[in-house]
């Protein structure tokens, strides 16, 4: 009851209102030894315990006509998901009704039906293969030991890091000598399928679009972007028979993945709200094109709750 007391003083009802939006991409299974931080169905679904109690969740959409209208209940929050793996479908999605909850859902459109992303690509083949080596020195991202499970979370984790911000087509070269260079049987299950993702606005969930083949957008020229932007949109209006009202910035760093030309696209190609990944919460004066999210990473409900609080008290980054 300290934790919703506290949450209802600092986020009240009305013109004076903050948005929390959280931030999720995956739940697995279960916990992954490679990466022992990510969400699995036990974690999720005490968090939307968590949730359910102490926030009134509401669904993006919604959340930015209510910000705006100054009529946003006490403790309002959004849950969001990126890029579009099927364990938000199989997973996420039972958890969230058990708990009475919604969420908005953002889907790289190009990986749906049987594709993979890039950083799957990476984590896959090291995972997968027997070699205990990666040289990936020509690229200038590092030559790896990937002989047992601690080398290969070490491995992955630094090269990511190295290639996320590489030129589209340097970053795709990367990614083509990895998988060639490890041999693995690669999963093609890890996005949703077409069927999915209408299932999943069937049962009362929302969804955005994040680009067709989540570039970094600053790392792309202006042509491309816009054509990435619409291309998702136009993909998921087509499927889902509806308007496609909200955008997630891939990776989502304000100055850094996006900027004000990328701000400038999203608004005139008749979006009418975009999320970043900047911590903070959103007021009435914050731009709806630069909506911040955060998830906390505490695992105990009291850390978990002081963090949401403290989210509530950071300064949102300025526009670039």
């Amino acid at each position: 009851m300290l934790i919703r007391a506290a949450l209802s003083a600092l986020s009240p009802a009305g013109p004076r209102g903050r948005l929390s939006i959280l931030i999720f991409h995956r739940v697995l299974d279960v916990s992954d030894p490679l990466f022992p931080d990510e969400v699995d169905r036990r974690r999720f679904d005490e968090i939307a315990g968590w949730l359910a109690r102490w926030f009134n969740v509401l669904r993006l959409g919604e959340a930015v006509q209510r910000l705006e209208a100054g009529t946003l209940p006490s403790r309002a929050a959004v849950i969001t998901f990126d890029d579009g793996y099927a364990d938000n479908w199989t997973n996420a999605v039972p958890i969230l009704q058990t708990h009475g909850l919604s969420a908005t859902f953002f889907i790289a459109t190009g990986f749906l039906n049987g594709g993979r992303m890039w950083n799957d690509t990476i984590i896959e083949s090291v995972r997968r293969t027997a070699a205990t080596a990666l040289d990936l020195s020509k690229f200038g991202c590092g030559n790896w030991s990937i002989d047992g499970m601690e080398e290969k979370r070490i491995a992955i984790d630094r090269i990511l890091a190295r290639v996320k911000h590489l030129p589209f087509s340097q970053r795709d070269e990367v990614v083509r000598f990895v998988e060639e260079v490890c041999g693995a049987a690669l999963p093609a299950d890890l996005m949703m399928t077409d069927d999915q993702v209408v299932q999943m606005v069937a049962s009362g969930m929302e969804i955005g679009a994040h680009t067709r083949s989540h570039p970094i957008l600053t790392r792309i020229d202006d042509d491309l972007a816009a054509e990435e932007i619409l291309a998702s949109r136009q993909y998921l209006s087509t499927l889902l028979a509806r308007d496609i009202c909200l955008f997630a910035y891939p990776n989502g760093r304000q100055g850094d993945d996006f900027d004000r030309r990328h701000v400038r696209m999203v608004r005139e190609l008749g979006f009418e709200a975009a999320v970043a990944t900047n911590p903070g919460a959103a007021s009435a004066g914050t731009d709806p094109f630069r909506l911040p999210r955060f998830t906390p990473w505490d695992r105990s409900r009291a850390r978990f709750g002081a963090r949401m609080l403290l989210n509530l008290q950071t300064p949102l980054q300025p526009a670039p």
